[in-house]
């Protein structure tokens, strides 16, 4: 059996689908594009039929992605499998990925098919995809809940009509290891002609059990894990990436698998998403958590400064933490910039770093040292973010224990200037009772959350905030070392992706898509 697993990476698809974790054009073809240096195998750039904006970032996508396999996600019918040919068609390796659901719950009171019905469907879809392209996945979504038999009858019927990638769902999350391996084990021995396709996994984590229920069908035979960056993704998110893969790379022994994936791009990976999507990773996150190679006890600090491998199964430089010696700080150069940025998965080019630079000047002003946390919130700042409806200008806030907090902002919206104060119950609600006037804004805070990037008491102050309006749920995210002028910013950033979100939705064109979920 072949012992690579080929790495599906859904976190511009089923990531983006986590409430909030909305992304813009430029900012997916970034990811994209740091995805395919990690050494992704395929790439699901997205669901064309969704909106004519996801239909760009996807086409957009699939004509500077040269190595990995671009897939776009598309339902069962003519029209969907169509927009995903014309999305991807021009991409060097393009695959559609279509999809129905399988189990009777589904079938029943969503789809309200018969077996029949859906096993027709399924053969149609992919025989539709195979007229564009020979590189075609099928999917059953609620796989994992599907009778087993009806199951092995779909994914035959599937292989007979040209798919090449059988795609086995835990779609709610509700299967454990020892149950979804063997079902996989099933799978292998009763559908016919199974050996000319690959069996895929797509795990969700409503349980906590994604990395273990893909790991046992892996040790089971499937040879291709569907995860994301992260574990972003639907509710409690998909399989992670980095678990996965370091699980693999950390117990060869057992589990003699080998993936395409650069290990050492795996931090700089998950910032990149965290810093795009305004998602903060929990600090007790395997792999790429803050306190993932923390040691405080006392016992543990001592064993690690005596053999690390007491207390770490793997290396920090594995996963791309590397000890980086070179300091910057307000004499480095535009060169030493560059070269650090590289190092850290950013290639800049010289319009985007001449940004950067001067940004990194006046940030140097007010720090002694700048760190790499520090430079992922320039280059988010000053390359990742388009141009933007709002923007602000202008700042000042009195506060005190004797005073009346106010705010007086201006701020720019698409490029006319607006000016106002307001006061409010402490100085950050006086800023946000300005924009919001200012902007007329209607939106309902649902969270707000205040860290520090790095220590010391010049860290830069990180503010991420929870917008929602008319059902919408956007996420933003600010930096400085003034938390007030961040709290502005991650506001402001907030408001600009409320706006992407609606823009979306009014160029839905219609579609009912509660059938997006795999």
């Amino acid at each position: 059996m072949e012992d690579r697993v080929i790495i599906f990476d859904t976190t511009l698809r089923d990531g983006e689908q986590s409430p909030g974790a909305s992304m813009n054009t430029n900012e997916k073809i970034r990811l994209a594009l740091q995805l395919e240096k990690l050494g992704v195998d395929v790439l699901e750039a997205g669901f064309p039929a969704a909106s004519d904006g996801d239909f760009e970032a996807v086409s957009q996508i699939a004509g500077k992605i040269k190595k990995m396999e671009v897939a776009a996600l598309a339902r069962t019918t003519h029209d969907d499998i169509d927009r995903a040919w014309q999305a991807i068609k021009h991409a060097t390796n393009p695959k559609i990925h279509t999809f129905i659901a399988t189990s009777e719950i589904h079938m029943l009171h969503k789809l309200r098919l018969t077996r029949e019905q859906v096993l027709e469907k399924t053969v149609e879809a992919v025989r539709r995809a195979c007229s564009y392209t020979d590189r075609v996945e099928f999917s059953a979504e609620d796989g994992s809940r599907s009778d087993r038999d009806f199951l092995c009858k779909v994914f035959g019927a599937a292989i007979e009509a040209g798919a090449t990638t059988l795609n086995l769902p835990d779609t709610v999350g509700y299967a454990i290891p020892t149950e979804f391996g063997d079902l996989v084990r099933y799978v292998r021995e009763h559908t016919p002609n199974i050996h000319k396709a690959r069996i895929s996994v797509h795990c969700h984590n409503d349980l906590g059990l994604a990395t273990a229920n893909t790991l046992s069908a892996i040790m089971a035979g499937a040879r291709q894990a569907e995860v994301t960056i992260n574990g972003i993704g639907e509710r409690a998110g998909n399989a992670s990436l980095e678990e996965l893969v370091m699980c693999l790379h950390t117990r060869s022994n057992d589990l003699p698998m080998k993936t395409n994936i650069n290990t050492t791009l795996i931090h700089p990976t998950s910032r990149l998403v965290r810093m795009i999507t305004g998602m903060m990773v929990q600090p007790n996150k395997a792999i790429v958590g803050a306190n993932a190679f923390a040691h405080e006890a006392g016992i543990h600090q001592d064993g690690v400064l005596k053999n690390p491998m007491t207390y770490e199964i793997m290396k920090p430089e594995t996963v791309g933490l590397n000890r980086n010696l070179m300091v910057l700080g307000k004499h480095s150069g535009r060169h030493a910039l560059r070269t650090h940025l590289k190092d850290m998965g950013y290639d800049l080019s010289d319009e985007e770093l001449k940004l950067v630079f001067g940004k990194f000047k006046d940030l140097c002003d007010k720090k002694k040292y700048v760190l790499d946390e520090d430079l992922e919130v320039l280059v988010t700042e000053g390359v990742l973010r388009t141009a933007e409806i709002f923007d602000i200008q202008y700042l000042h806030v009195t506060c005190g224990t004797t005073v009346l907090p106010m705010a007086s902002v201006k701020l720019s919206i698409n490029g006319r200037t607006v000016k106002g104060a307001g006061y409010g119950n402490g100085p950050i609600d006086a800023v946000y009772n300005t924009i919001a006037e200012l902007t007329n804004a209607q939106t309902e805070l649902l969270r707000f959350t205040v860290s520090a990037i790095s220590g010391g008491t010049d860290a830069q102050g990180e503010v991420t905030v929870r917008l929602q309006q008319d059902g919408i749920v956007a996420l933003g995210r600010g930096a400085d070392p003034d938390i007030i002028t961040a709290s502005a910013r991650a506001y402001i950033n907030g408001l600009n992706r409320l706006e992407y979100l609606k823009h979306n939705r009014n160029e839905n064109n219609g579609n009912d898509l509660e059938e997006s979920g795999i």
